[in-house]
């Protein structure tokens, strides 16, 4: 989420002084800063198509120390993609500190980190990176590859 489909950085704007200073180092411990950020660029309507077209999961990292993160995540996915049956993310965010315990043909993300280079299988579309610096670039990556 952190990056690809959400803003993180949107989130520290939020921040007052004091909580920026008391988590310095540590920005996603905040309690509430998850609620606080605004979807990636085009990021609603791109998973929204690819949705369409890919069998689509969320999967996030929750930072340990902050048990509200967990909670804020899904919230957040409710806020921005909807709550109910009808929402392409209905029961489809996953929380884990291994990314490569998943499987999958794809997996979009910002890093490296959390197990995204060991995953035993899938192409690792690289968000941020050169050719994917933007949603837009990478639905016209993506959209293609569904049709094999």
């Amino acid at each position: 989420m952190d990056n690809t489909l959400v803003d993180f950085q949107s989130g520290i704007d939020k921040l007052s002084e004091a909580e920026r200073t008391r988590f310095d180092g540590d920005l996603d411990d905040v309690p509430g800063i998850f609620s606080l950020m605004d979807p990636m660029p085009g990021a609603i309507k791109a998973y929204r198509q690819l949705s369409k077209k890919f069998d689509t999961y969320i999967l996030s990292t929750a930072p340990w120390d902050n048990p509200l993160a967990w909670t804020e995540k899904l919230l957040w996915v409710k806020m921005h993609l909807g709550r109910d049956e009808e929402s392409p993310a209905y029961k489809r965010l996953i929380l884990s500190h291994h990314k490569n315990l998943n499987h999958g043909n794809y997996i979009i993300d910002d890093r490296t980190a959390r197990g995204v280079d060991e995953m035993p299988d899938g192409m690792h579309i690289h968000f941020g990176q050169p050719g994917f610096e933007t949603w837009k670039q990478v639905v016209a990556h993506m959209l293609p590859l569904a049709e094999r």
